[in-house]
């Protein structure tokens, strides 16, 4: 309990320093079109992907301890279906489907994080839903079911991009289940686009986690090694790694004894039951992936944004200088033409003396003319050539000396370059220079303290700190011992 309220708590604190600092400059610079937060305020997310009738949804049932989701050998579900539980129910009833809700519910409910799924249109909507479910699994925890994948189906067949729906799903997920089953131990089209383009894309690899499901369907062991010699080999081919995955071995005990497959195969299948629990453990371990996945997270797109407005800043001050330098000359030339009508004046014979109030007058109007025709013109458009110039030569705009800066920066170029295009280069640069230091702080400060807070979490017990504790709080980055909460990470 200790452990899960530290977790929580300091969850929590990870999910506010990134609406306070990173969400409002994301959204100002266009960054991202919706609040950063939104993808990881929820609880923790389980996708489970896989070839149609590989078990997916019983393994599901199996983990949930009920029939919640239909099963078949053929395509059964071809919705992407949310399970998470119901609070307002007691765990300790039988488990059971207590609330659906369809996915216009889901995609315009702020409690949840698929605002950004909004894109894929009414079409996708209609094939998106929620089940609450009062089972102590899901305490925790939420899991996604997926639509099986297909070798035939296109975009068109579907009515929404499947693959892109996948990579979004793949991103807001902690954990991915990438399920297969002994008669399809090959890929079909869909997962090989899924495995070999969108996940490595969208996610982190050490997120995937690849699942042999339904071995009970295994006549014998030397029957169960010559399919997982397949998938390995298939996988290797697929991920264009050199090493094999490593691949999970399950089945579900329900439905393994509800279809009589037990009794032939349970001699090797009792050596294989800590590899089952190994997996339901990977699964339940969710909520400290998201921790390290928040964790992640800040880094990242503090990184990013530290980049993006350190680009902005260095764009502003730039501009400003030329700016300066513009406003010189137009001052000059405004000198120029004043002192130009009072010799061109005195000459005439219209002016009467340097002190005469129209000399004054026509000698200032002409200099005042001739600064304003310079900077609303030759001003102007010579600042929209700069502006061009430094759009074609954005990449030199920052110093960058690792490969980390550079591949962040190739992330955000064209988003600095969209933004600068947007506002044609016109933006505050004091407010830039505030962001950026909130930015920075974030990057340098908050980063560093959310790890030495992920690090004290590695020796806390369930019931209480296994730490030995600091000088400022019990434990550093831990539960404060007045407060039980982890004190403030920017503090």
């Amino acid at each position: 309990m200790y452990r899960d309220n530290y977790i929580t708590s300091l969850r929590t604190e990870m999910v506010e320093m990134v609406k306070t600092y990173l969400s409002p400059p994301a959204l100002g610079y266009g960054y991202s079109d919706v609040p950063l937060e939104t993808t990881i305020k929820w609880r923790p997310i389980v996708l489970i992907l896989g070839n149609y009738s590989s078990g997916k949804s019983t393994l599901i049932n199996e983990f949930v301890g009920a029939d919640i989701q239909a099963i078949g050998q053929a395509p059964t579900d071809d919705s992407f279906t949310i399970i998470t539980s119901d609070d307002n129910v007691s765990d300790t009833d039988p488990p059971r489907v207590t609330e659906e809700r369809d996915g216009k519910f889901l995609l315009n409910d702020p409690e949840y994080p698929f605002e950004i799924l909004k894109k894929h249109g009414q079409r996708f909507a209609a094939h998106f839903r929620l089940k609450k479910i009062n089972s102590p699994f899901l305490k925790n925890l939420a899991l996604i079911d997926t639509p099986g994948m297909l070798d035939s189906l296109t975009e068109r067949d579907r009515g929404y991009d499947y693959q892109d729906v996948i990579g979004d799903l793949a991103q807001l997920a902690d954990l991915v289940l990438v399920l297969f089953d002994p008669h399809k131990a090959g890929t079909v089209r869909e997962a090989h686009t899924s495995l070999r383009e969108t996940i490595s894309a969208r996610t982190f690899e050490d997120r995937v986690l690849f699942v042999l499901n339904r071995i009970d369907e295994c006549a014998s062991l030397g029957d169960l090694l010559q399919v997982y010699g397949t998938l390995c080999w298939n996988l290797s081919q697929i991920t264009g790694r050199k090493d094999i995955p490593a691949i999970h071995l399950t089945y579900s005990l329900r439905a393994a004894k509800n279809a009589n497959t037990l009794p032939d195969s349970e001699n090797f299948l009792s050596l294989l039951e800590n590899r089952r629990k190994k997996l339901k453990e990977a699964v339940l371990d969710a909520p400290r992936r998201r921790l390290d996945n928040l964790a992640a997270f800040i880094e990242t797109h503090a990184e990013r944004l530290d980049l993006f407005t350190e680009a902005l800043v260095e764009y502003g001050t730039a501009r400003r200088r030329t700016w300066i330098k513009l406003g010189v000359i137009g001052f000059l030339t405004g000198i120029g033409c004043g002192t130009a009508a009072f010799f061109a004046g005195m000459w005439a014979g219209i002016f009467q003396g340097v002190t005469d109030p129209l000399t004054l007058a026509a000698s200032g109007a002409a200099g005042l003319s001739g600064f304003l025709a310079w900077m609303l013109l030759p001003a102007r458009f010579i600042t929209s050539l700069i502006r061009k110039k430094r759009a074609r030569t954005i990449d030199t705009l920052l110093p960058l000396t690792t490969q980390t800066q550079k591949d962040a920066w190739q992330a955000i170029r064209p988003l600095v370059l969209a933004y600068l295009e947007k506002t044609r280069g016109k933006f505050s640069l004091g407010e830039c220079r505030e962001q950026h230091a909130s930015i920075h702080r974030v990057y340098t400060d908050g980063t560093r303290e959310v790890r030495k807070a992920l690090n004290e979490l590695m020796g806390l017990a369930d019931d209480g700190p296994g730490v030995t504790p600091s000088t400022e709080t019990e434990v550093r980055g831990g539960l404060d011992k007045d407060t039980g909460q982890p004190p403030d990470i920017l503090a």
